[in-house]
């Protein structure tokens, strides 16, 4: 008996062209991977190969059957507090400016690849924190779209580990987390933070048709899985969403072509050429 299913390099390679075409993402390199996430599935749901199940998938009209597997090859790894410079440039240089430059009051931040909600949350927690009774003043709701709508589904639930927030401030912790159903390991993030953010399905791949450009974009780790072309493509297109004078945040282990016309002015975060750079 196998111990794992395998998929034929065909297979493989009509799945990634696949992947690739709809979702931008960049899975030629990843066989070992795509065979351990997907194998065990693929048996549960009664196909006896890969290509038994592919032809499904290919043929499912409904699109459920893609958003399942899409579910199962994207990594959904995050924590709240995760690369901490974000969130310091965050408090420090970005609230402030907007707060002197956003004279509409309805600031604009967007969560691109925001996996179960951590990162948006985190952020709706430091605008509380920044703002405080000032708040009322200001429409400070956060835009979070993914691809997984497993992951989606989670965050709109807003429920964590004591271990997913161990890196949260202690008075933090206290003030936007309450215990959820009496368990001791699993915490809700309260209601006046969960409000804040709007959870969206959201392809990068696709055309970014919001009414009103961003303030803060902020996409990190999720560009590792595209390829040259992609991350040029995506970039460009977040460029031409934000407004100007915006900043732009990545993973510490990406970068932005360097032809894209944004200003580097920290390590993992950009700026989009013009307005107040104050």
């Amino acid at each position: 008996m196998l111990s794992r299913l395998e998929i034929s390099q065909s297979d493989f390679d009509e799945l990634t062209a696949f992947i690739k075409e709809k979702y931008g993402l960049d899975l030629a390199r990843k066989k070992s991977i795509v065979e351990s996430r997907l194998s065990n599935y693929v048996l549960d749901c009664g196909f006896n190969s890969f290509s038994e199940y592919l032809s499904a998938v290919y043929s499912d009209e409904t699109g459920r059957e893609t958003a399942n597997l899409i579910n199962r090859l994207t990594t959904n790894h995050t924590y709240f507090m995760r690369e901490t410079d974000h969130f310091q440039h965050f408090m420090e240089k970005f609230l402030p400016y907007a707060e002197k430059n956003v004279l509409d009051h309805d600031m604009r931040i967007w969560s691109a690849g925001c996996s179960f909600g951590n990162e948006p949350y985190n952020l709706a927690m430091c605008m509380d924190d920044y703002f405080g009774f000032d708040r009322r003043f200001w429409d400070l709701k956060i835009l979070a779209t993914d691809i997984s709508l497993n992951a989606l589904r989670s965050a709109k639930n807003g429920i964590y580990t004591s271990m997913s927030i161990k890196n949260i401030p202690e008075d933090w912790r206290k003030k936007y987390f309450h215990p959820y159903s009496n368990t001791k390991d699993l915490w809700q993030v309260s209601d006046t933070i969960r409000q804040n953010v709007e959870f969206r399905y959201h392809n990068l791949m696709d055309d970014f048709t919001f009414k009103k450009k961003f303030d803060l974009i902020v996409c990190r780790n999720v560009m590792i899985y595209f390829d040259d072309d992609t991350k040029a493509e995506i970039c460009r297109k977040f460029y031409d969403a934000m407004e100007d004078g915006g900043y732009f945040y990545i993973g510490h282990a990406e970068s932005v072509p360097k032809y894209m016309p944004f200003v580097k002015v920290a390590p993992a975060i950009y700026r989009k050429l013009g307005g107040d750079k104050k």
